[in-house]
């Protein structure tokens, strides 16, 4: 009998070879053993063939796997760890179309700042770049398709490799601007047998990104001569950890803030100089064109900041990002390239105490300033027949704990919450970096299983429409199977209910908007899941009561919410 080629599956064509050999130490060891000295506790994918490496040495490995249904939703519970634990998700694929499946979750990922370590199988190295062999899973160049998703991508010739790769790997995922790297192992490189001892340690440290020190005494020095300073908190803020300098500055500066969605929870959300986190209303859009100097940090601008691109700044813009591709990319700003929390550190110190002339804000002051525009905000939405949408987001608000942290799928209810959730001491995190369907559950489980592994309280709340819910419905057996206290919100419109606005509001008609579904109490139950239905009066005592449970449980409302207007009509 001819040996099999290297890479062949063990076993291939001999079913009955008897009993199974004891395992020997092959590439795949290499992979978990790295991963565990890095202090990764969880794995998050699918087995795949050319993968099976990686499977059977995670088998001799203390890492806990655990298997979505679907590559986009492991990518997206790897997300949703990174986001609830702060450390690095990991991410196991197969090749071919389990790699390309994973990539709208990894857009998700790269688009937001979260740092990922995604292990990609690949077919034997004789194999790449011959598609004559038609090998299965077989792409011209698999790693291409991950670069529009990816910081980096890297293939591994020799297990000799694997460890240096992998460090390197952690290194750049958790290096400012954070995000997830790409790293390709061949199928017969997780296979073969090695001489390389085991991993005994492994030592990732983030790059240092601090601020140039001429831009921070600019900065300095506009500040110190601004008479109407404000601030713009985006995502960044909150990834470098910036949270206590950016409130010392604050106050420092009489600056009132706002939060973009990504930014939600960077400053206290009843703080008197906080804008909260309305940037899609045109009264703070006003307050922020007002600014002589804005500062913004961790944010591009983009769509939903500067209120769909209708914001123009009348004065200076000082701009603080850890990617150089985001600064004045909407705008002329002072670029400060530098980690959110090193630049707003090094701002706090070199501005020497509060300033001495406090601003004025045409006969304002910032503080009364910013009270009388949350005033014009709830009354503009009180002018708009919005009773049913305020009281459902604030009956979830109450219900929810204070340290609980949420998913928010692109939905009505996301959408409402990116301008009126307060997240007070848990951790909102929505898809508003790429916007995809389908991140709210399976994010939710990769946060449980992640504040699981701290030790902390692992209750968490995912919330869909029924459009986004079909994306991730298949993960309602991964929580099942696993057990996993996620409560999952369902709020059912019968079809992309914010799609169907846009297109009434553009058109005065919907398109291919309305949607069959199932039943989701019946289905969540078939899955062994505890569902129920309520009225959206009943939201809060339900999410009340499936807080209290054990395991996962599903809540499902049956409602039409419309979002609220921006402006007055007519301007």
């Amino acid at each position: 009998m001819t040996a099999p080629k290297s890479g062949a599956l063990p076993g291939a064509g001999a079913a009955h070879a008897g009993p199974a050999k004891p395992a020997v130490r092959n590439g795949g060891d290499l992979v978990v053993e790295t991963l565990s000295a890095l202090g990764a506790t969880t794995v998050f994918g699918i087995p795949g063939q050319h993968a099976l490496g990686l499977f059977d040495a995670l088998s001799r490995s203390p890492l806990h796997f655990v298997s979505s249904r679907v590559e986009n939703n492991s990518a997206f519970a790897a997300d949703g760890f990174s986001r609830a634990t702060g450390d690095v998700g990991v991410l196991f694929l197969s090749t071919g179309p389990g790699a390309l499946t994973s990539l709208a979750g990894l857009q998700e990922a790269y688009a937001t700042g979260v740092p990922m370590v995604v292990i990609a199988s690949q077919i034997p190295l004789e194999g790449l770049g011959a598609r004559r062999k038609g090998m299965l899973h077989q792409l011209d160049d698999q790693k291409a398709s991950a670069a529009n998703v990816t910081k980096s991508q890297r293939l591994i010739q020799h297990a000799s490799g694997i460890p240096s790769a992998i460090q390197d790997a952690w290194t750049e995922a958790i290096s400012s601007p954070q995000g997830p790297v790409w790293v390709e192992v061949p199928q017969n490189v997780l296979l073969d047998p090695i001489m390389v001892p085991p991993v005994e340690d492994a030592l990732a440290e983030a790059f240092d990104n601090p601020p140039r020190t001429e831009l921070v005494k600019e900065a300095v020095r506009w500040l110190t001569e601004a008479k109407r300073p404000a601030i713009i908190a985006g995502g960044g803020a909150r990834r470098g950890k910036a949270e206590p300098w950016l409130l010392s500055i604050a106050e420092k500066l009489h600056a009132p803030v706002v939060c973009s969605p990504g930014g939600n929870g960077a400053f206290p959300w009843n703080h008197e100089l906080s804008l909260q986190s309305w940037v899609e209303d045109r009264y703070v859009t006003d307050v922020l064109e007002e600014a002589d100097v804005l500062v913004v940090v961790g944010s591009s601008l983009g769509e939903v900041t500067s209120n769909y691109f209708t914001m123009e700044p009348r004065g200076r813009i000082i701009q603080i990002d850890a990617e150089p591709r985001v600064l004045e990319s909407n705008g002329p700003a002072l670029g400060i390239r530098a980690d959110a929390g090193q630049a707003l550190h090094a701002l706090d110190d070199a501005l020497s105490g509060e300033l001495r002339n406090r601003p004025d804000w045409r006969g304002q002051t910032p503080e009364q300033l910013v009270k009388d525009t949350l005033a014009k905000v709830q009354a503009r939405l009180d002018s708009q027949d919005l009773a049913k949408e305020r009281a459902f987001m604030a009956d979830i608000r109450e219900a929810v704990p204070d340290t609980m942290q949420t998913f928010w799928d692109m939905t009505i209810s996301a959408y409402w919450a990116w301008s009126c959730w307060d997240s007070r001491e848990g951790q909102f995190h929505s898809a508003q970096g790429a916007g995809g369907l389908g991140f709210g559950f399976p994010g939710a489980i990769g946060g449980s299983v992640g504040l699981a592994s701290q030790g902390k309280p692992a209750r968490v709340l995912a919330v869909s429409g029924d459009g986004s819910a079909m994306y991730s419905i298949s993960e309602l057996a991964t929580a099942s199977q696993h057990n996993l206290p996620v409560t999952w919100l369902i709020v059912d419109d019968g079809g992309y209910g914010i799609l169907r606005e846009y297109m009434e509001g553009a058109f005065g008609k919907a398109t291919a908007t309305e949607l069959a579904r199932p039943d989701f109490v019946a289905l969540a139950e078939s899955f062994g899941v505890p569902a129920r239905r309520v009225a959206p009066e009943g939201i809060r005592a339900a999410l009340e009561e499936s807080f209290a449970a054990q395991g996962p449980n599903v809540v499902v409302v049956e409602t039409l919410l419309k979002m609220f207007a921006p402006t007055h009509l007519g301007g």
